[in-house]
């Protein structure tokens, strides 16, 4: 009897070891107090560092497991990129499936929750829905796609009719980043379930008017007249494929009153360069971190002047005060303050992230479509 207890234990131990190393690896661990746990197995690596937004300390500590681990202060409330850095060698967190997908540099996301006020938490609120369209566009002279919010209560067959948000991502990302990254979906449901904005379609395109533009790296947006050809592209087949094909398929209203244009970064500046030069189109216009503008402002819009009050709803920009792009934002404010166009300027803390735009998208999404004196 002895002798099979001391087996029974020696079977039970092998199993809580076996159990122990089986188990996968936590990374991130998010503690209820805010701290975060980031871990990497490496046994063979000399140097490991995790390069996190709002993180300052990035270099891991190994264990004797060969185990690598940085625990952050404590972070507030939001949703964090970051990345590993394996002995010079960039590498996502294979321990974690939330991915911010990029088309030259995709990271790690790290969500710490917070309260339900905040608008991209996801809350027991009616839901809208996303629809992903493909076509093949002559202009650009290839396959590409559109991604289609429709608000909760949608009837493809009613009579009703509804404004319209076209939001444009930034370089680097694809139709996807603002569904995926910047839960505009999320944030559109929870504004409009609390009333706050009025239920609209958005519709979400790819933002390049070539490709070409992003296939070789940053390098390219310097490339002789390779940006101005990806913008003027940009804006053919937008308002020459996307908008037919949208106000064909959807419920839209389609006078400019109705019509809303905003986007981040390059996306940014395609929504100026876009609905400041048709305004008989877009009424409502938002840049956040505008990149890429061209700084003869003269010649980028040549019609431009105060008379555009009269059909301008509203002109909203914002930009980080920790964004590289904050000058050139600035410039192009006091320029329209120059010309008299009425616009809404916003700083706020922060760097080139979505971290900012989700929440500038939260403040500019409540202000469209609404009888403004």
């Amino acid at each position: 009897m002895l002798n099979q207890i001391k087996s029974l234990g020696a079977i039970i131990a092998l199993a809580v070891t076996t159990s122990a190393v089986a188990q996968p690896l936590v990374s991130p661990e998010v503690q209820t107090d805010g701290h975060v746990t980031f871990r990497l197995k490496a046994a063979s690596a000399k140097e490991v560092q995790v390069h996190c937004e709002g993180v300052k300390t990035s270099a891991m500590q190994k264990d004797d497991q060969g185990v690598w681990s940085l625990t952050t202060d404590i972070l507030e409330p939001d949703i964090y990129t970051y990345s590993f850095v394996v002995d010079g060698l960039r590498t996502i967190d294979l321990a974690n499936p939330l991915l911010k997908y990029n088309l030259l540099n995709s990271d790690s996301e790290l969500h710490v929750p917070g309260p339900a006020t905040l608008p991209w938490e996801i809350n027991d609120v009616p839901r809208g829905a996303l629809h992903r369209h493909f076509y093949r566009s002559k202009v650009a002279g290839d396959e590409r796609d559109f991604i289609i919010y429709t608000p909760p209560g949608y009837d493809p067959v009613a009579h009703k009719r509804y404004p319209v948000l076209y939001l444009l991502h930034g370089y680097s990302d694809d139709t996807t980043a603002w569904s995926s990254v910047g839960r505009a979906n999320v944030i559109l449901d929870n504004l409009i379930a609390r009333g706050q904005a009025k239920p609209m379609i958005v519709v979400m395109p790819l933002g390049y008017g070539t490709m070409e533009v992003v296939k070789g790296g940053w390098g390219r947006i310097r490339s002789g007249n390779l940006w101005q050809i990806n913008q003027d592209k940009f804006r053919e087949t937008l308002l020459n494929e996307v908008i037919p094909q949208v106000e064909k398929s959807y419920r839209i209203s389609s006078d400019a009153r109705s019509r809303a244009i905003a986007g981040l970064s390059m996306g940014g500046s395609e929504s100026l360069n876009v609905g400041l030069n048709a305004l008989d189109r877009f009424a409502w216009i938002g840049a956040f971190s505008s990149g890429g503008l061209n700084t003869n402002y003269v010649a980028q819009f040549p019609a431009l002047n105060e008379k555009a009050n009269r059909q301008l709803r509203l002109l909203w920009m914002g930009c980080g005060q920790q964004d590289g792009l904050l000058s050139g934002n600035q410039k192009f404010s006091a320029w329209l303050t120059s010309k008299d166009i009425h616009h809404t300027w916003v700083e706020t803390p922060g760097q080139h992230s979505f971290r900012v735009w989700r929440r500038y998208l939260a403040e500019f999404v409540p202000l469209l479509f609404q009888d403004r004196k």
